[in-house]
């Protein structure tokens, strides 16, 4: 099972992209709160779901996974 990963973008004209892993096209919205909203319900509408919030610099600001995690070893 492959994991989906989302990230939350910074654009041009101060807007906000929510694209998936190795894409660059997806909604935008105006500002960074409703596209991490956008992001989380599509992460949590698969069974595993993660996302990766950047800042205006571009930098990982932090993630979020949702679902079940599908290791099967110990620790």
């Amino acid at each position: 099972m492959a994991r989906e990963v989302l990230h939350v973008l910074p654009v041009r004209d101060d807007k906000w992209r929510v694209a998936p892993e190795g894409s660059m096209t997806g909604p935008m919205f105006e500002d960074k709160e409703n596209a991490i909203r956008y992001a989380e319900d599509l992460a949590k509408a698969v069974q595993l779901g993660q996302i990766i919030v950047h800042g205006r610099d571009g930098r990982i600001q932090y993630e979020n996974t949702s679902g079940e995690d599908p290791r099967q070893r110990k620790g």
